[in-house]
């Protein structure tokens, strides 16, 4: 395409010539700038209109190029809905319209925490909206308005957004329109992407083949306005253009008119920071300056390289891994046959240093920002002899864990304590530790206790080598226990090289002060609460009740009540009083301290389990895990919450967290071979299924995930033995799952012979239901179905989930309405 001004040659679907930045394709005048007031005015929403029949408009709280926004009430879930309304100058067809609805439909499915949720895309009188989740708190834009950031504080904003991109692109997602205004700041710090129904699926079609231009122009990266094929590294120009404005106080790229700003971008170099920002560090301008590189080949080349040096100077890492890595990539792209001996010297000189990360990628190791270094806590020694004084050691580790996990979240993970336990004789050599935990550093100690004064050790040791990073010694009253632990936490933070945030120093300098007499019936209580039978979990709720009637205001009492009675309440439906009451005791553990991360745990599982909330147990799942990512039980109920909206991809994620921070658990391994199943990957069903009855060979989920996955893959006689097995660990599960192997066996009669076995019970009314479907009986299915739901049994809205079982039966009118009942008609239109 010539460019009528200079007449240079430019790619037939550039959007602005290369040379002198004159907006191609029209010939008339230069578009209006999407930044400009809507084309076409959109209609005005009074206060209380109704739209969809369930969002009822509250005010409007902002207009732009993409669109209108409203707070609106969601009359149904009772909660704050940001409503936006696509302007019609986007929406000029129908194929665009489509287009639209299924790219925002796919943004829809990330699920991050930096990332504003999208909880509906749908249309009204013929015009698209979004319903997102409603943010309180400032754009960053109008929060740059107020002054320049201090830097801490704009690399935390920014690692935050880096993150949440990061996500998106390991999901084939790009945003486009990343810009200031496009970025809220809650009160709390926390960032939030927003605007992702406007993105592009990498490999998919633009939402618009139009010469309007997506993105703001003076954040639009040089590759965008050219109309170039657009990948991640546009979204990383666009941030590093952020990063920049939060820094200076102003854009680097600025001029009166889209075509001074796009010809600035194409050939000129923005203002040094140091110079419009004196004093910036120089590894920071070094990091905007190669976020900012013109050609995409020499920026970053992942979301994930660029969050890894903002960690690097936030963290105080010098020199920059930025400078190797782009050195590597120029050594690299060589002529390998003359420069092969040198670039492999560079390479195993790099792979030595793990400089960047590259031993980890060459290894084919994960390198997620969350889970940049594994520890375990090793169960602290009782050096007493004393059987009296187990509670303490084991407290002390489970206090430990606490806090190391909610230390440094996107550095740091910790493995769970089922784990943990089983190296409690501790004669177990550290490497195997290592290994079979998968850690690189471990926390060893003991702890005493005399009269009121408790005394422990600890040591960091890495696994590699097993050498000591550090050891102390430390002694207090134990009212004043919570100071050591904090003490100890600051300790392994400066050991592992990890730069505390200014919240996260806040936190662990203000330990309070805890009566002694509350804090050993607390632990007491929890030490019994964990132990695997009825007469000890009865003994601990006794101690966790005597804590909280010894002093009302101890925060640390109602968590363990609320976690002692959530453990009642997954027993089944005739324990479902003790969900309130895991409530109750949650909400006032968060009244006393609002980031206890456990006590939002439990109100997730509540929500999930028992009220069938969905939407906030979504919300609740997303702030426990931000609060403290290491909770590996959290991370298993959020993916079975997934589950049920087939959100595979993203509960088979979540499982694998859950798995990798408490490995030993069979119930992590053997569930996420569940997964696998509905996601029709038999052999890793299999896989996973074996691993749990390797590490637990009477925990039957494993020999049910087994059954199903030989059945699926026509391996009839293993499934017949395996349902054999079930029988003898679960009969009530094992009869109805031997009924469905000898039926998909072609065997009728047998597994007509077996039906006879079964006990009615709401508890198995899964398993029993979906062998009445393969005998033919939906009657007696449905009735089964009925009753668990009568019952409230607490896992009967997973019928929902495809792969579940009962696929055949959703478009049968009594099963939709049993969804109805449940809220779980999603795709409905209503």
């Amino acid at each position: 395409m010539e460019c009528p001004k200079c007449h240079t040659e430019n790619k037939e679907n550039s959007r602005f010539c290369s040379n002198c930045a004159v907006p191609l394709g029209s010939g008339g005048p230069e578009p209006v700038s999407l930044t400009m007031s809507l084309e076409i005015p959109l209609h005005i929403l009074k206060p209380g209109s109704l739209i969809a029949g369930k969002y009822r408009i509250l005010e409007e709280i902002g207009q732009g190029g993409m669109g209108i926004v409203y707070k609106t009430e969601d009359l149904k879930l009772k909660r704050c809905v940001a409503l936006k309304f696509l302007p019609p100058h986007l929406m000029d067809s129908r194929e665009l319209k489509e287009r639209f609805l299924i790219e925002a439909q796919a943004a829809a499915a990330l699920s991050h925490p930096n990332i504003c949720v999208i909880h509906e895309v749908g249309e009204t009188e013929d015009l698209p909206y979004i319903a997102m989740e409603y943010v309180e708190g400032e754009t960053l834009r109008d929060k740059i308005k107020k002054g320049p950031l201090k830097p801490e504080e704009a690399l935390d904003i920014i690692t935050q957004v880096a993150a949440g991109l990061g996500e998106a692109h390991g999901k084939g997602i790009i945003h486009r329109d990343i810009k200031s205004a496009n970025i809220m700041v809650t009160k709390k710090g926390q960032a939030k992407v927003m605007d992702f129904g406007l993105a592009k699926l990498r490999g998919g079609s633009s939402l618009t083949k139009s010469q309007t231009t997506l993105g703001t122009v003076a954040y639009m990266s040089p590759e965008q306005a050219r109309g170039d094929e657009l990948d991640g590294r546009t979204d990383i120009w666009s941030l590093g253009i952020v990063l920049y404005e939060m820094l200076a106080g102003k854009l680097p790229f600025r001029g009166d008119h889209d075509q001074t700003v796009i010809y600035s971008i194409f050939h000129h170099e923005p203002e040094s920071l140091v110079k419009a920002r004196p004093g910036t560090a120089p590894e920071l301008e070094h990091v905007v300056g190669q976020a900012l590189a013109k050609n995409p080949a020499d920026r970053y080349q992942t979301m994930e390289e660029f969050w890894e040096d903002l960690a690097a100077v936030t963290e105080g890492f010098r020199p920059l891994r930025a400078k190797r890595r782009a050195a590597r990539r120029r050594i690299l792209g060589l002529d390998i046959v003359y420069l092969f001996p040198a670039a492999l010297a560079v390479i195993l000189v790099l792979f030595s240093l793990n400089v960047g990360g590259v031993r980890d990628r060459l290894l084919g190791r994960s390198a997620s920002p969350a889970h940049a270094i594994k520890m375990a806590v090793l169960p602290f020694a009782n050096l007493t002899g004393d059987p009296e004084q187990e509670y303490l050691n084991d407290g002390v580790t489970q206090e430990m864990i606490t806090q190391l996990g909610r230390l440094h979240p996107q550095s740091l993970s910790v493995i769970a304590r089922t784990s943990v336990m089983r190296y409690k004789k501790g004669d177990t050599p550290v490497d195997q530790i290592g290994r079979e935990l998968g850690v690189e550093y471990v926390l060893e100690g003991s702890a005493r206790r005399e009269a009121n004064r408790v005394r422990i050790t600890a040591e960091l040791i890495q696994v590699r080598d097993q050498t000591q990073l550090w050891a102390d010694s430390y002694e207090q009253e134990l009212s004043g226990f919570g100071a050591v632990q904090s003490e100890v936490a600051q300790s392994v933070a400066k050991a592992l090289a990890l730069k505390l945030l200014p919240a996260e120093q806040t936190r662990l300098a203000s330990a309070r002060t805890v009566n002694s007499e509350v804090y050993a019936a607390y632990l007491k209580g929890m030490f019994y609460v964990s132990q695997n039978n009825p007469e000890s979990f009865e003994k601990g709720m006794r101690y966790l009740h005597q804590a909280v009637e010894i002093d009302p205001a101890e925060p640390l009492a109602y968590a363990g009540l609320a976690q002692g009675y959530i453990t009642l309440g997954h027993g089944g439906a005739e324990q479902l009083d003790a969900f309130p009451r895991a409530k109750a005791a949650a909400e006032q553990a968060l009244k006393l301290d609002p980031e206890m991360a456990e006590a939002v745990g439990v109100l997730a599982d509540v929500a999930l389990y028992y009220e069938w909330d969905w939407a906030k147990a979504e919300k609740l799942f997303k702030r426990a895990l931000e609060l403290n990512p290491s909770l590996a039980m959290t991370h298993y109920h959020y993916a079975w919450y997934l589950v049920i909206f087939d959100r595979l991809d993203e509960a088979i994620a979540e499982h694998k967290l859950a798995r990798d921070l408490d490995p030993l658990r069979a119930l992590n391994t053997g569930w996420l071979g569940a997964l696998y199943n509905f996601s029709g990957r038999y052999d890793e069903a299999i896989v996973e299924a074996k691993k749990a009855i390797d590490l637990n060979p009477d925990f039957w989920p494993s020999y049910q995930v087994l059954r199903i996955a030989y059945s699926k893959k026509g391996m009839h006689q293993e499934a017949v033995a395996t349902a054999e097995r079930l029988v003898e660990l679960n009969p009530m599960r094992g009869y109805a799952h031997l009924t469905m192997a000898y039926a998909l066996a072609g065997q009728r009669e047998k597994a007509l012979a077996i039906s006879s076995k079964f006990e009615r019970n709401t508890r198995s009314f899964n398993h029993i239901g979906q062998a009445y479907l393969m005998l033919g009986d939906k009657e007696a299915a449905l009735q089964e179905l009925e009753d668990a739901y009568k019952a409230h049994q607490t896992t009967v809205p997973w019928i929902r989930a495809r792969g579940y079982g009962w696929d055949s039966m959703h478009d049968e009118p009594r099963f939709q309405d049993l969804l109805r009942r449940m809220n779980l008609l999603v795709d409905e239109k209503k």
